[in-house]
Formats: C-alpha cells, sequence, structure tokens
C-alpha cells in the first residue's frame, strides 16, 4: 500500500492555548482513520490544517510525497477534498450544480459535455440523481450531507477529510453515509480521515482509531485493540463496558470518574 497522506510534527495553537502539539501521522490508500477524543481536543483543528484553512505553527502535511505547504489551493484542492460538519453556506443551487464545483480545480469555471456526465455518474453512484435538480438548501441533513460526498467525489482526490459526517443526522442517515464512504474507500483505494464523535461509529467503519487528548495522540491502533475500558477513563474520564459483537467494539458508557482520581 502507498502512503498518501503524511503528517509530520504539526502544531497549532491561538495567543490563548496550544491546540496541537507536534501531531504525527501516515495513513495509506484504502484506509479509513478516525480521530477521536473530548471536545478541545484538536480534531476538527488538525483537518483543517491539513487542508490548509488553518494555518500551522510548525510542521509538515505530505500529500502524495508533495509538501502541502508548497501547494496552491487548486493544486492542493486537486489532491485533497474536504467535507464539512454541514454546509455553512445556504446553497441557492441545484444538487447538480453544487457537485458540479468539485470540477473547479480542473476547469475553473468552465463546464463541458465530459464534466457533466461524470457528475450523473457520481450521482447514480450515491443514489441521488433522482434529487439532481431539487435546490439544495430545502433537502433534509442526510441528503446534503451525501451531496456534499458527491461533491468530493467530483474532485477526484486521492485524499478525503470529514469533520464529524454524522453527527447531525438520524441512525439510518449515519448508516447510509458511513456506508458510503467505506465501499468508495475499498472501489477507489481513497485515503480518509474523520473528526469524529461517536465512538461506536468510528469502531465499526474504521481501519484505525487515533485517540487524542489536549492536541496529542495518546493512543493508536485497530479498534479492537485500542477501544478499551482503560482508554477511556484516561481520555474520557469515564467509567465504560467495552463488548464485542461480530468482532466489532461497542461501548457502553456507565458513569463519570472522579475527577480527582483521572487527574
Amino acid at each position: 500500500m502507498m502512503i498518501k497522506l503524511e503528517i509530520r510534527n504539526l502544531s497549532f495553537g491561538y495567543h490563548s492555548a496550544d491546540i496541537l502539539k507536534d501531531f504525527s501521522l501516515t495513513v495509506s490508500d484504502g484506509h479509513i482513520v478516525s480521530i477521536v477524543g473530548p471536545n478541545g481536543s484538536g480534531k476538527s483543528t488538525l483537518i483543517k490544517c491539513i487542508d490548509r484553512i488553518l494555518t500551522p505553527r510548525s510542521g509538515r502535511v505530505t500529500v502524495d510525497h508533495r509538501n502541502a505547504g508548497d501547494m496552491g489551493r487548486m493544486e492542493l484542492a486537486r489532491r485533497i477534498a474536504y467535507i464539512p460538519q454541514s454546509s455553512l453556506r445556504v446553497f441557492p443551487n441545484t444538487v447538480f450544480d453544487v457537485v458540479l464545483m468539485g470540477r473547479r480545480p480542473y476547469l475553473g469555471w468552465a463546464s463541458g459535455p465530459a464534466n457533466e456526465e461524470s457528475v450523473w455518474e457520481i450521482l447514480s453512484l450515491l443514489d441521488i440523481e433522482d434529487i439532481a435538480l431539487r435546490p439544495f438548501n430545502e433537502l433534509s441533513g442526510g441528503q446534503q450531507q451525501k451531496v456534499l460526498i458527491a461533491r468530493a467525489l467530483a474532485q477526484d482526490t486521492g485524499v478525503v477529510l470529514l469533520d464529524e459526517p454524522t453527527s447531525n443526522l438520524d441512525v439510518r442517515h449515519q448508516m447510509d453515509v458511513m456506508d458510503i464512504l467505506r465501499d468508495l474507500v475499498k472501489k477507489r483505494s481513497l485515503t480518509v480521515l474523520i473528526a469524529i464523535h461517536d465512538l461506536n461509529t468510528a469502531a465499526r467503519y474504521s481501519d484505525r482509531i487515533v485517540m487524542m487528548k489536549r492536541g496529542r495522540i495518546v493512543v493508536c491502533g485497530k479498534p479492537g485493540d485500542v477501544m478499551n475500558e482503560r482508554n477511556l477513563e484516561e481520555i474520557y474520564g469515564i467509567r465504560s463496558e467495552v463488548r464485542f459483537i461480530n468482532n466489532i467494539p461497542f461501548v457502553l458508557p456507565l458513569g463519570r470518574v472522579n475527577q480527582k482520581q483521572n487527574r
């Protein structure tokens, strides 16, 4: 397997606080890696530093063995696709037009029959071609998330970053979105990095899990190796029981650990 994404000694902070501290990670193609941790641990900040939405204080992000810091915005967009938690803009555009925006790194704002055909193929792949002409801002949260995934696929990148992709979705739409991602990762050998709160979703769909606290990696490994009561107590300050169903760990929170004991 090829290492698509490499993060070395990445640090980021504001005047009031450090958020990321010497973060290092490599992710190979065909893998889903989930970043988990409590609020304020640096998950979303990491995703935004990789995509250069935020500028790190120090460190290096390498994509396909090239320094992302040396790339212009369009070149970076041809290598990394970013899917936010939800659309911050209320698009008045149709679903088709929103997905077509993913082709901008290659064609500017121009279009053509080949690119339009590519959009239809992606809409069909995600089973949303029936809503292609509906306004994006009239869709449900689950439908919008699928459209944002379709837009990312239209960028035709090897690396996809997601920031809390299921937090606003019901259980069925959570499974739909994650099933689509897992299938696409295997079919297209994508590299997917997800910042996510839901531990059970992360355990079910990830090849590896990175558990963070206060801007640092505490532990990293396969879900069955790292998702245990000791790590959950150290990172989240909770008592829990971890059960395995079909070799997948499921977390049952039992209560908070005494704060003095957890320091």
